[in-house]
């Protein structure tokens, strides 16, 4: 039984039957037999479901939001946004996924070959609670289109999110078993993934998740695309509009209350304009209105849970006893929810373990270096490398960053952030493959050459 805690009260919400053998089994023969009748399908059939599944996320957008933020404590604001990006997921695909699928010819010395993309089986989704519609989707959406069928284990606070995924899906049209939410815990995905039915996974979580999750599809030879953890590296250099980065970094550390793997962590500041810059980053933040998720005046709500607030007020324990000094903030706030008021940690030594760790929580980690080199050498000094945000006016210094940084993704005078139409993912212990755009549809099929 999962039962969902509301983090704003402390209060438990609905409750929810864990599926027991017989169902699990179930599943995935729907799921497989919908694979059998679906990977044929024409692409305009897969398109116009997609677009009727944007269409039903659309008209659910406030219903939706207020699982989401009841679940796992984001702003409605957030939460309502986060499902309009969705429906620009599945339109996205909709429109532009034909093209990604269109056929190649190439000449060899044997004469004509084509690729062809085709679609694999049942993929499964190990996916987590920060994003709840969104993660999904970012699967979902390419999965329809491939012609593939899906199977969402989502985490144990957002089970309330999976099975309205399972509802949207269903109202638009799918047929049976070509998207189902298994109410699973996360000690049965081993055995899925042992199960010849399914072809291939696809997890976003920790890095302790994403580990046993590649080592079950290793012993099996199952394709895997892992989206892990990050410390993203947020850098500003002289040249910058400083007051417009610190303006960008308070969001970039505490969207979502600082749980998101592309959230600026470590504030990597040039001298020159370290005092400017934390002066006005640390305003920002003591500005925020910390409060009800339900109300429009907030700007950040509670941590997903008080299990997660708890790891953070540790983390920021070993960070002092590490010789780093909370400025200010990261402290519990009273009261039965998951509070916890935004902070900056400034002294700490890079040289320090804690400083490469990643803190999931709305508590930035901000570090003074004399030059472009030191900021580069200090940006890759983690084992992490999803992405990074850089702030420079000079077209040298740019060039730098883009060669140099060691991540899957660098974005240059703004926040970090995923889009439908570009590749999301990194690199090192940050994980491999990528979702969204073409690569993201790539992912899961067989690109098969036909010679003749």
């Amino acid at each position: 039984m999962f039962t969902s805690t509301n983090p704003a009260t402390g209060k438990a919400g609905e409750t929810f039957v864990e599926l027991d053998a017989d169902e699990i089994e179930q599943k995935l023969v729907h799921a497989h037999a919908a694979y059998d009748a679906w990977r044929t399908t024409e692409l305009a059939t897969r398109a116009a479901l997609l677009s009727a599944i944007g269409d039903r996320f659309e008209a659910n957008a406030e219903r939706l939001g207020t699982i989401a933020t009841r679940e796992m404590g984001k702003t409605l604001k957030s939460a309502i946004a986060e499902v309009g990006k969705c429906v620009a997921g599945f339109r996205h695909y909709a429109a532009a996924g034909p093209d990604m699928l269109v056929p190649r010819r190439f000449d060899t010395a044997e004469g004509p070959a084509t690729a062809q993309w085709q679609p694999m089986g049942p993929v499964l989704a190990v996916m987590p609670w920060n994003f709840p519609y969104w993660q999904v989707v970012r699967f979902l959406a390419p999965t329809i289109m491939a012609g593939n069928t899906g199977l969402l284990k989502h985490a144990s606070l957002t089970q309330g999110c999976a099975a309205a995924i399972e509802e949207m899906v269903l109202a638009a049209g799918a047929p049976v078993g070509l998207f189902q939410n298994l109410a699973i815990r996360s000690d049965k995905v081993a055995a899925l993934i042992d199960d010849r039915r399914i072809v291939a996974v696809t997890i976003t979580g920790s890095e302790g998740a994403g580990k046993k999750v590649a080592e079950a599809a290793g012993r099996n030879l199952k394709k895997v695309v892992l989206e892990l953890g990050g410390s993203d590296p947020f850098v500003v250099m002289p040249s910058a509009d400083i007051d417009k980065a610190a303006r960008v970094a308070v969001v970039a550390r505490t969207q979502n209350s600082g749980q998101s793997c592309i959230c600026a962590k470590r504030m990597i500041v040039h001298a020159d304009v370290y005092d400017a810059f934390l002066d006005a980053f640390s305003a920002g933040m003591k500005a925020l209105v910390v409060g009800n998720p339900m109300a429009d005046e907030t700007d950040m709500g509670p941590l997903s849970s008080a299990e997660q607030r708890d790891t953070v007020i540790d983390q920021i324990a070993a960070i002092r006893k590490a010789g780093g000094r909370l400025s200010f903030g990261g402290e519990r706030q009273p009261g039965d929810g998951a509070y916890l008021s935004p902070g900056i940690i400034v002294d700490l030594s890079p040289d320090e373990p804690v400083a490469q760790e990643e803190i999931f929580g709305p508590v930035a980690m901000v570090f003074r270096v004399p030059d472009i080199d030191h900021a580069i050498a200090l940006a890759n000094d983690i084992p992490f490398g999803l992405g990074a945000s850089v702030w420079t006016a000079d077209a040298d210094e740019r060039a730098r960053f883009e060669r140099d940084i060691q991540s899957g993704m660098v974005a240059v005078n703004k926040m970090l952030s995923s889009s439908p139409q570009a590749p999301f993912g990194g690199i090192k212990r940050s994980g491999h493959g990528r979702e969204l755009g073409p690569y993201g549809l790539h992912e899961f099929m067989n690109l098969k050459t036909v010679f003749g």
